[in-house]
Parts: C-alpha cells; structure tokens; sequence
C-alpha cells in the first residue's frame, strides 16, 4: 500500500517510516523542506519524497491520487504566535487534498481533550481533528499525553530537571494528573490502527498503565537513574515565572515552555483504554518506558529527536536558502592547518558539539550560550542527537547542520543563536589540509559592533579548535 507521511522529519514520523517499511507499505514522504530529509539507505528503496508546504494553497497538486492511506503529524505549538490558525489552515488544506485522491483512512495523533477548560494548545489540536474528520475518507483519531522516549521533548525536559535540580521549588502545576505512554506503544497503535476497520471512523484515547502526577514523574524518573531529588510545590509561581524556569533549566524553547505550562494545568487521563483490546496492545508502565529510553541512549540509537524539528529554533526557513555561503558584505575568519591524520580529523569534526564540545576554550562557548539563553535565544542545552553521527537537519547546540558529507571532509553549520546578523560555520577537508571558516553577514552597524567586539575571542578559540581537529591524537 501506499502511504502518505507528514510530518516525516519530525520526531514520530522519522520512527514510523522503518515501521511502515517492515510492514510492507511505500511511504510518501511529505517535507516542507527536502533538505532537512535524511533516510537509511535501507529504506530509500520503499521512500518517495515530496516537498510541500500544508499552508500553500497549491497543495493538493503535489499529493499523489494513488495514495491509500495519510498520516497527519504535523503541528506548529511553537513556531508561531498564532499557531492554532495555521494548524486549522494546515488541516484544511490537507483535507481539501486527500479529497481529490483514492485514500482510504487518514490518521492523526492529537492530544487527549477529556476537560470541558482546554489550553490553547489542546484546543488547537482538538480543532485539527474536528477539520479532518469532515474529510470523504475514514478517520481514525489517538489521542495521546505525554510521551516517553529517547528524543522526546517531555523525557528531555523531564531529564533536564532531575538531573541537573537536586532541590526543585516547583510551581504547583506539578500536581496535576496525566497518563504518560511509552514511544514504542505510540508507533504500535499508529502502525496497526492502519486499515483496521474497527479503528475507521473513532476517536481513541492512548496511554501508559500509570495515572501519575507530574511529579510522581519527576521522582519516578530520579528513582529510575538512582537519584535523589527532593521537591517542593509552591502555590505562588505564574505561569509565566513557571515558562521561565523550564526555558532556563532545560533545553526547551521559552515559546514551548509556554504552551507545555499552559497545557500542564489540564488533567490528561484516558477516558478507556479501548484501542488496546481491539489492537491486542499492552502498553508500557512509566518505569518500563524511561528504561526503554535509556537503554536506546546508551547504545546510540536515537532515531530521532524533538531537538532537530523547527520548534527547537529561533528560525524558519529552507536549508537550500542558506547552503550557498555569502561572499559580499561578510567578515570572515579563515584558518587552515595541515592534517596529521585524515581520519583522525574528520572523526573529530562528527563528534563536535554536544558532551564533546568544541576542543578549545568550551567554557567560553558556555558562556555565549547562557548569553544566547538570557536574550532568549536556544542556548547550548540541545546538544546533539547522536554523538557519532550528523544529518542534514540536525542541530550541533546552537548550530544547525545545513550540510554533512563525511566522505567529502565538509561540515557546514548555520548558527540559531540571537545575532545581530548571520553566521555560518565551515570545515573542509582539502587535500592534506583542514580550511575552518567562520563567516559573519552583519545586519545594520550592531552586526557590525558585534563582529569587532567578538573577534579577539575568534584569534584564540578558532585557532585553538583547528589545532586541535588536525592533532592526531584522539583527544
């Protein structure tokens, strides 16, 4: 069967696609930029990919009619002020699309609406399910709370705190209930709900076995790594003081952080657990899905994190608009140095970034980035998805891979932090040498105060960095 994928570079459409390719479909993949799309080679076989933008009106004539089924995981909680429209558009359209093909059944993950007071966020998402259910096709809607699993923005933020908070004095959002599910029990229901009659034309509600707390979450998961963490509820924090404090301590968006407080004062509990009888699913508890987690982090297997999708940044655009590397009206800081060792070098410059950090003067780079958190930009808290390997797409802290080719030596970085400017970041290997290049385009004379005042810090921490990418030890 064919099946069309939105949302494929997110963080649940990257690990549905291996799924639906053992199961024996052909996914059509729709991405809003073709750019930031990396798949296993092992799958590019049964992978099509199309570039398409829910919001252009000309959708629909990219859709191909010989679809059979859809996937609609798409939502934009952070990207924008006005979310909730541009979601309602983004449904219309691909409604008014998939109208005009064969489809069978559409699914769409969405929250868990079981209050009569919705958040913003939930609303939103209760307002895209109502818009696709008027399609001409069978639709089934899951609707899940917080979910569990390496790369998740709610584990991610949940590690942040119990691991670096030993005393939290939290707002007391935290007693609020919900009913967390694993990632793998995500993909399960998705997968098999597929051309399922019993799922056409219901809206199901998915979860763990645990009706916890958010702070049996925290404790739960400082029991789960041997942690001792103690917490304290105070009833004073706002919700913007509560915004505040998960943008600084985590790795969160103050934008995110926003709409995870606001949605946080709603209960999100299963009103049945339906979907598991009919799809013979039992879902993790709380503790079995950390572990999960934990053991993917260690062997380094994260498919896919929440880091590297758009919300994780301060931009939106196409990595093709920026690959090309400007010439006029930039400041630039060329180094070259002469290789010790080729392998060596390249294996350093796929490590930089994240635990490794960048071989010189990390402290400085610290630094800048709680400068960049303070002005409200990313900081250096997303580190890296995998400590070994890089997509395009992917993000390096405060870097966003616009192109990585190991066996061509070159890594080209775009830089998310707050700049009165734009900045990019180039290794590549040439011949025997490493050529790291810098490049700075200033907007106005405060990009051009900025270049000026950063640059003796560029003399030593750029210089220290290249010395230590083509030294052929492997420190």
């Amino acid at each position: 069967m064919k099946i069309l994928l939105t949302g494929a570079t997110g963080y649940i459409g990257k690990r549905l696609i291996p799924v639906l390719v053992n199961n024996g479909h052909h996914v059509v993949c729709c991405v809003r930029d073709e750019n930031r799309f990396s798949a296993p080679e092992s799958l590019k076989e049964n992978i099509t990919v199309i570039e398409a933008d829910l919001l252009d009106e000309n959708f629909a004539d990219k859709i191909p009619p010989d679809i059979d089924g859809a996937y609609y995981l798409v939502h934009s909680m952070s990207s924008s002020d006005n979310y909730s429209t541009l979601e309602k558009q983004s449904a219309v359209n691909f409604r008014n699309a998939l109208n005009k093909t064969k489809v069978k059944q559409v699914i769409y993950l969405g929250g868990i609406v079981n209050e009569s007071a919705l958040s913003k966020h939930l609303e939103s998402r209760k307002n895209v399910e109502e818009e696709l259910k008027k399609g001409n096709y069978h639709f089934t809607a899951l609707r899940a709370g917080i979910i569990i699993g390496s790369g998740s923005a709610s584990f991610e933020i949940i590690r942040d705190l119990v691991e670096k908070l030993p005393v939290m004095i939290a707002p007391k959002w935290l007693n609020t209930k919900c009913q967390p599910i694993g990632i793998t029990d995500v993909l399960a229901f998705l997968s098999k709900s597929l051309f399922n009659p019993e799922t056409y034309d219901h809206v199901f509600d998915i979860g763990g076995t645990d009706i916890l707390t958010y702070k049996d979450m925290l404790s739960g998961f400082a029991e789960a790594r041997n942690l001792k963490r103690r917490i304290i509820t105070v009833p004073v924090m706002t919700p913007k003081l509560s915004s505040y404090w998960l943008y600084f301590v985590t790795s969160t968006t103050y934008k995110l952080a926003q709409n995870l407080v606001d949605s946080m004062k709603v209960e999100v509990i299963c009103s049945d657990n339906r979907l598991n009888q009919i799809l013979n699913i039992t879902p993790l508890s709380y503790r079995e899905a950390i572990e999960k987690a934990f053991l993917r982090i260690e062997s380094n297997e994260i498919v896919s994190s929440w880091k590297d999708a758009n919300i994780s940044s301060n931009f939106n655009f196409k990595i093709s608009d920026f690959i090309r590397v400007p010439e006029f009206g930039c400041y630039k800081d060329i180094k070259i140095r002469r290789i010790q060792n080729k392998t060596s070098c390249i294996n350093k410059i796929w490590r930089i970034g994240g635990e490794t950090g960048w071989y010189y003067g990390n402290w400085l780079w610290e630094i800048r980035g709680f400068i960049d958190k303070l002005a409200g930009g990313v900081g250096l808290r997303r580190g890296r998805t995998n400590p070994n390997t890089i997509h395009t797409g992917d993000t390096l802290d405060f870097w966003r891979v616009l192109y990585a080719n190991r066996e061509e030596g070159r890594l080209l970085l775009f830089a998310e932090m707050k700049l009165p400017g734009e900045a990019w970041l180039e290794f590549k290997v040439s011949g025997n040498n490493l050529i790291q290049t810098a490049t700075f385009r200033p907007l106005g004379l405060a990009g051009r105060l900025y270049w000026y005042a950063v640059l003796p810090f560029h003399g030593f921490i750029f210089k220290g960095m290249i010395s230590k990418l083509t030294d052929s030890s492997n420190r």
